[in-house]
């Protein structure tokens, strides 16, 4: 049966109409929303990190509250940017957080995007070497935060402290988080790598290529040579799959004004010196959309779908729409709601 879950982007700024005016506000109310999301049957609850902006920043608090709160929705991150972090601290933090939810955390991470700090990472003490790209270091601080959560040594013990030298690993250490680590792929080719790494995949709304096919056709194709990589690589056990969409059911008025009424089509820009093929949003009435949803190429091949949601409109608001799509249109793919 297929996964559902929200993401958030944690928006918050003091504008007229938003529910979230400050962090706190943000904050306050991702906590209930995922409260909501189970209560609803929904699988999973995930939050986008961005650093330097009036969004959610440092996951991990987050992701603790979250699971202190809740019992059994899966509890993420789409996506860390592992240019910002320090790996050992980083692994200590996830491994607390896992062991707070008892063993559902789902962590999305990659080697960034584009944002509104220039070199931002670097004001947080992590300049790539010599000849090394900020991409490069994203994916060396991945090796050595996957390492750590693993449970690998990372430095010697003090023989004057402890009587012996041997390799000591970060602690606390969460058992199984080491396979519920997802790279946020933008293309093919690094879907390919991150089978290759043993990673589950975790693809977005867009993609940072374009091949002149629909956007979902093109995400199914990345999908697929994930896939095929991770057959080559020998990897024994099944990896996990997730795409995100926009998806908005228009049940009043109200959601009218804001959203209007149609889907969208998929647009084309430019992003990190290239073309970037973004999917549509879908938007309308539940029957329509349902048959839309079940239409998309990725969706199906897909394991997870993470629905992005409106996060300034409140919680109200939002668990309002998650119901309605989990009533009227989840089924269409599959979905049913969990109690347990």
């Amino acid at each position: 049966m297929k996964n559902v879950g929200f993401l958030s982007f944690g928006h918050y700024q003091a504008v007229p109409g938003s529910q979230t005016r400050t962090a706190e506000d943000v904050l306050l109310q991702s906590i209930d929303l995922a409260v909501a999301a189970e209560e609803l049957g929904l699988d999973g609850a995930y939050f986008r990190v961005h650093h330097f902006a009036r969004q959610l920043a440092s996951p991990f608090p987050l992701l603790a509250a979250v699971g202190a709160r809740t019992s059994r929705i899966e509890i993420g991150t789409g996506v860390i940017d592992m240019r910002y972090e320090n790996p050992l601290y980083m692994a200590e933090d996830a491994a607390a957080a896992d062991l707070i939810s008892g063993g559902r955390l789902q962590l999305g991470i990659s080697r960034g995007s584009p944002e509104t700090a220039l070199r931002g990472y670097e004001s947080f003490g992590h300049v790539p070497a010599e000849g090394q790209s900020d991409a490069d270091m994203a994916r060396q601080h991945t090796e050595v935060f996957r390492q750590a959560i693993a449970g690998a040594g990372v430095v010697m013990s003090d023989p004057k402290m402890t009587g012996q030298s041997v390799p000591l690993p970060v602690m606390p250490q969460a058992p199984g988080l080491a396979d519920r680590i997802w790279w946020g792929s933008g293309t093919r080719g690094t879907a390919e790598w991150t089978a290759q790494q043993g990673m589950n995949l975790m693809s977005s709304t867009l993609l940072t290529e374009d091949t002149g096919v629909p956007f979902d056709e093109l995400q199914l194709e990345q999908i697929q040579r994930f896939r095929a990589a991770w057959s080559e690589a020998g990897w024994e056990r099944e990896p996990r799959v997730s795409v995100s969409r926009s998806v908005i059911p228009i049940l009043d008025a109200q959601d009218r004004a804001y959203f209007g009424d149609r889907s969208g089509e998929d647009q084309l820009g430019h992003l990190d010196g290239g073309i970037a093929r973004f999917g549509k949003s879908y938007v309308g009435e539940p029957d329509a959309l349902a048959e839309e949803l079940a239409r998309d190429v990725a969706v199906r091949e897909a394991d997870s779908l993470l629905l992005t949601v409106p996060n300034q409109l409140g919680v109200a608001y939002n668990a309002r729409l998650l119901g309605a799509l989990a009533d009227h249109v989840l089924p269409a793919i599959g979905w049913k709601p969990r109690t347990r």
